[in-house]
């Protein structure tokens, strides 16, 4: 028995140290995450929302590193991405909400004699 190859859009997301590759098939709204169904989570799908294709596309996505939050503002970022590749007029739209643009912040690194990048260890007096 044959296969069925279903046709999707790919693109990469990421988010301070996660990294998502997202993949979006025409479907009726399911999202995969690491091979384990979810219910779609407003954060993560609001770019589907926001071009009302929330029910048109079934979402798949890897996600690897970082923490909650960071996955899910990966797979957003991944699924604005994709969207242009699938509509480019829908470009300005996601530039405007901001769900293109990758967001620089990261966690500043552990300081040599501090406890964390800029906490000082608490002043004794003896």
């Amino acid at each position: 028995m044959p296969t069925q190859v279903k046709e999707f859009i790919y693109a990469h997301g990421s988010r301070k140290r996660a990294s998502a590759r997202v993949r979006l098939y025409p479907g009726n709204g399911k999202v995969l995450i690491n091979g384990k169904e979810f219910p779609p989570d407003p954060l993560m799908i609001a770019p589907l929302v926001l071009a009302a294709l929330d029910k048109k596309f079934d979402v798949s996505a890897r996600v690897v590193g970082g923490g909650m939050t960071g996955q899910l503002e990966a797979i957003r970022h991944g699924i604005a991405r994709a969207l242009v590749i699938h509509d480019p007029e829908l470009r300005s739209t996601m530039r405007k909400a901001g769900y293109l643009t990758r967001d620089p912040r990261e966690k500043e690194r552990k300081k040599p004699g501090l406890k964390r990048a800029r906490r000082a260890p608490q002043w004794q007096k003896r």
